[in-house]
């Protein structure tokens, strides 16, 4: 948050989004104006497409993947560690090399296996990604509210015999 006013942030802070996303936070500036302005630190915002760029003592590769034109998942490296983010994707081999041999690997399972929806992810799917891109952990995330009462670890067993998390507000895993 730019205004938590407790212990506000000085440290500058490094942003990356997909094409379109400078335009996106300068919309969210004209609609919430000061709120969402980082004023007591720099901020650094960077469209990226696809490849590897180094952020400090980071690897970050970004990777396409099946959603809108623009839609990317993240992989980032450090110090022989390796998170894997998807966001919104379906199904794609993009995916699974986005999530080889990471750590942790996050991906998004919007939907309960039997409601599959183009451009997301049942468990079912998700642990298959797991599986095939060998990931040690998955943390399946961004879950509609057609999964609240729906079994997502035992259709994603069936694919991946790794550790599954399901993620919570505020959940911090180490990876």
């Amino acid at each position: 948050a730019c205004k938590y006013s407790i212990d506000p942030r000085t440290k500058e802070l490094f942003v990356l989004g997909g094409k379109g996303f400078r335009g996106y936070y300068e919309g969210l500036k004209q609609v919430y104006g000061h709120w969402v302005r980082a004023e007591s630190f720099r901020l650094h915002l960077q469209e990226v497409l696809y490849g590897t760029r180094r952020v400090k003592d980071l690897a970050i590769t970004t990777y396409p993947l099946e959603h809108t034109r623009y839609s990317v998942g993240y992989r980032i490296e450090e110090g022989g560690k390796v998170l894997a983010y998807s966001g919104d994707t379906d199904y794609c081999q993009e995916v699974v090399e986005l999530g080889r041999g990471a750590d942790l690997l996050v991906l998004e399972c919007s939907f309960p296996e039997g409601r599959k929806v183009k451009g997301h992810l049942t468990p079912r799917w998700a642990g298959r990604i797991a599986r095939e891109a060998g990931a040690k952990r998955l943390l399946l995330t961004h879950f509609y509210p057609p999964c609240d009462d729906a079994d997502l670890l035992g259709p994603c067993r069936e694919e991946f015999g790794g550790e599954i998390l399901v993620a919570e507000d505020l959940m911090r895993v180490q990876v």
